[in-house]
């Protein structure tokens, strides 16, 4: 279908034309009508699908007709999750109203100075694009004013839920005024995505083109295995020096990889250069005008350049890191293959990277196939996260598989065992013992190779180490028998120990007389000069302490008295 079979007016028809488009995409037939009468919109679209000029055209075509509200804010805002992205909905913006009378457009982006950003908004603009912390900077400046705000777009709604927008998102649409049109594109419209688009859209129409490509498409995908880190270096250096390479954008995990592995490709000779978050604005608008000239061969970047790079001559995409979402890895290839081309899309993957390959491939519907390149074949096995030979991914439900050699493995049976399972020289337990008794039974242990106790008296046991020897008679739990010579204080000899009633008024007397005797020897204790017999059993009296005085009474320690 022709963009003239849409109802655009004959003006923007023009401008469009003139960009060289002709003929609608699927997602453009279907949105451009609907937005154009007013509805709230839903969209689910993958990239490079057309849907910047889905919902850029029909907002537009509102600007024919005059504001109903006077001011300097914009008609027309668009959120987009990142900087390459805004820019290139401005610059999609600037050419389809080039054509309009006093047509304005801003984009407020971070890294770039705010002077900027604020010339243009000190004077009338109709089309805003802009990330939403740099929005909300402006916001609460009170740099902006939404009161003629007619059509609020989302674009990449799924991306900037990802990247932790969602509170900035809902207090930009609290500004905005409630009567106005939203228009909601995503890869995706399940989820958290659909629970915002529920909060901020009513009565909106829904529409759902292609969530992943379809097979037939044009960007070939390999899979490379690499051992480690020095194997990943080695396919690289040999990829990008293959003669069909013209362009290579480069996909690492890190801000901090992007640098190394471009400082690692300059030392080689390569023409590169990095792209990331932490990078001011102007830095990355050079580095992405010098991709676009030809001058830069190889760009290494994070996933902010996933979205919203639109250069043609990339023709090769290398995922030096596996994307940790598989709806990452559809944007990173779609930066090539662009506008109908042919693409080559190579994935490095890590040998326990089998899960993350699998991911990718039950989300795409498509099997990536490995290759290797000569000489450098991996010499490890990848886990078995990945099936090997089914052509399709194995569910979870499936079988496992291991390759041509299946393990050979027996199973535990915990039924009836034909031997009864033993441990050491222990006698297994019968059937008929119960296994709950863990207590002490001499018939049960007899305590396998230990060697059996003497009945020797125990004295000194380094005194009788040497005389000990074995003994017949095992050591019982019962009676003990009687202590003689060869233990500690056998030289005092003991009276045999009596039955003692302590009821009797004898025993209670003596009990008396034992406590008043020490409490007599505790208060007559001295620190000097002890009196004779003041210790019972004293060796020799002690003479002088010390400080020199006389035997005192006094607390005892270093407090006097």
């Amino acid at each position: 279908m022709s963009f003239s079979e849409l109802g655009l007016d004959p003006l923007i028809l023009k401008s469009v034309l003139t960009a060289g488009y002709e003929n609608a995409t699927p997602v453009q037939m279907q949105a451009i009508p609907a937005a154009l009468t007013g509805r709230d919109l839903l969209v689910s679209s993958h990239t490079g699908s057309g849907k910047t000029a889905a919902f850029l055209l029909p907002s537009i075509q509102r600007m024919l007709a005059e504001p109903t509200v006077k001011s300097m804010g914009p008609r027309v805002l668009v959120l987009t999750p990142t900087r390459e992205l805004a820019l290139q909905v401005e610059k999609a913006a600037m050419t389809y109203g080039k054509d309009m009378r006093r047509f304005r457009t801003a984009c407020l982006v971070g890294g770039a100075p705010y002077g900027l950003q604020l010339k243009r908004l000190s004077q009338p603009v109709d089309v805003v694009v802009a990330t939403p912390g740099r929005l909300i900077d402006h916001l609460e400046r009170g740099k902006i004013d939404f009161s003629r705000l007619e059509v609020l777009v989302l674009d990449e709604a799924d991306r900037m839920l990802d990247m932790g927008f969602v509170d900035d998102i809902k207090a930009i649409a609290a500004r905005c005024p409630a009567e106005r049109q939203t228009l909601l594109f995503s890869a995706t419209l399940d989820g958290v995505v659909g629970n915002l688009a529920r909060e901020l859209t009513r009565d909106a129409q829904r529409i759902e083109i292609e969530a992943v490509p379809h097979k037939e498409s044009k960007i070939e995908q390999r899979l490379l295995f690499a051992d480690n880190m020095d194997h990943k270096n080695r396919l690289l250096d040999a990829l990008l020096r293959d003669v069909e390479m013209v362009q290579a954008i480069v996909f690492a995990s890190t801000k901090r990889s992007t640098e190394e592995i471009s400082d690692l490709l300059a030392d080689s000779g390569f023409a590169s250069d990095a792209l990331h978050g932490d990078m001011q604005q102007g830095q990355r608008n050079r580095a992405l005008q010098r991709l676009r000239e030809g001058r830069t061969k190889v760009l290494v970047a994070t996933d902010v350049a996933a979205r919203g790079i639109d250069v043609a001559s990339i023709s090769h995409v290398i995922n030096f890191d596996l994307p940790r979402q598989a709806e990452d890895y559809v944007h990173r290839i779609g930066r090539t293959g662009r506008a109908g081309r042919t693409g080559i899309a190579v994935s490095f993957a890590g040998m326990r990277e089998g899960g993350l390959v699998k991911n990718i491939e039950r989300y795409t519907g498509n099997r990536i196939e490995v290759h290797t390149l000569p000489g450098l074949e991996p010499t490890q096995k990848p886990s078995s996260g990945r099936p090997a030979s089914s052509g399709r991914p194995r569910s979870n439900n499936g079988p496992r598989s291991f390759g041509d050699k299946r393990p050979d493995v027996q199973k535990r049976s915990f039924g009836e065992r034909s031997e009864p399972r033993s441990y050491g020289d222990r006698p297994p337990r019968g059937d008929s013992r119960d296994n709950r008794d863990r207590g002490y039974r001499a018939d049960a242990r007899p305590g396998g190779d230990r060697p059996v106790r003497s009945d020797a008296p125990r004295g000194n046991r380094f005194e009788q180490a040497a005389v000990r020897g074995p003994s017949d008679v095992p050591r019982m739990t019962g009676d003990r028998p009687a202590r003689h010579e060869g233990f500690r204080g056998a030289d005092v000899p003991r009276e045999p120990n009596g039955e003692v009633n302590g009821n009797s008024v004898e025993y209670w007397e003596k009990r008396e007389r034992e406590a008043k005797a020490k409490a007599a020897a505790a208060a007559t204790r001295s620190y000097g000069n002890r009196a004779p017999g003041a210790r019972a059993g004293a060796a020799q009296p002690r003479g002088n302490d010390n400080r020199g005085g006389t035997s005192r009474v006094g607390v005892r320690g270093r407090f006097k008295d």
